[in-house]
């Protein structure tokens, strides 16, 4: 998938899932990269920009498997900032639609 494709959509992505619940980090790449091809360090410097804007807050849980894992939460902020940026998705996606569909007609 194009680079630049991705770059914008992964943002999106990650607040779908943790609008959907908590999740750490290594989860969310997995989940993220079973559709998309992406990296563990893509999504962590995204999850630090999140925390420091105020879209998530982080907590520690005891893991059976290891050391406790950093959880991310989304704050009501990041609740309403992937509201707005789901929105003006999904009028993108209908806008180049549209335009692509009107060349094959």
């Amino acid at each position: 998938m194009n680079i630049q494709f991705k770059k914008g959509v992964l943002e999106l992505c990650v607040l779908s899932l943790l609008n959907e619940k908590d999740r750490y980090g290594y989860e969310l790449v997995e989940e993220i990269s079973n559709h998309i091809e992406i990296s563990e360090g893509t999504i962590y410097p995204m999850l630090r920009r999140f925390r420091n804007e105020g879209y998530v807050r982080t907590y520690l849980e005891e893991s059976s498997s290891g050391p406790p894992r950093k959880y991310y939460e989304i704050t009501q902020e990041g609740a309403m900032f992937y509201v707005a940026q789901r929105r003006e998705w999904e009028e993108f996606v209908t806008t180049v639609n549209d335009l692509l569909r009107r060349k094959m007609q």
